[in-house]
């Protein structure tokens, strides 16, 4: 990167704070919450990801809800959430794994990449692993590539990190 070069990368990914945030959150409110009392419900970290667990579909539906809307309060796109199968588990419950998307995919980093370059910015663009580098000599070309990007509608939320 020459000198008064300007650059940031477009990547995709959540703010596991955020995430560890609603997590907490959740489980008070599934804790507090009358119609949950004596339940098997349950939220629980599992590394990165989070399991649910309930007593049957319905209420598994209710534990993700709860948990759905304290991830959207918190500014975690719906779009990083990606929900495994329900699967039986102990006894006569059933569980679910949720999982956070990290980075980009490489086919969804060259799309991106070429997006970009087709809207003809005075920008460089460049796939370096999981991410998407722009760089140019101008801030307000930058910027009018990520307002560009913001617009787009992407399977994935997009998050601008690296601004030098």
């Amino acid at each position: 990167m020459a000198s008064g070069e300007f650059s940031f990368d477009i990547v995709s990914e959540v703010d596991k704070m955020e995430v560890k945030n609603a997590f907490n959150q959740a489980v008070k409110e599934l804790a507090n919450r009358y119609d949950f009392k004596g339940s098997a419900a349950a939220i629980e970290e599992s590394g990165d990801d989070i399991l649910i667990t309930a007593e049957d579909d319905f209420r598994l539906s209710q534990v993700r809800d709860i948990l759905f809307s304290k991830l959207v309060k918190r500014e975690v796109s719906a779009k990083m959430i990606n929900y495994g199968n329900v699967e039986p588990a102990k006894g006569v419950t059933v569980k679910q794994t949720i999982t956070f998307k990290q980075g980009l995919v490489q086919d969804e980093a060259k799309a991106l990449n070429k997006q970009i370059k087709e809207a003809k910015f005075k920008v460089n663009t460049q796939v370096q692993g999981d991410a998407v580098r722009v760089s140019s000599k101008s801030k307000d070309d930058l910027q009018k590539v990520m307002a560009f990007v913001k617009g787009l509608d992407l399977p994935y939320a997009t998050n601008f990190t690296n601004y030098r």
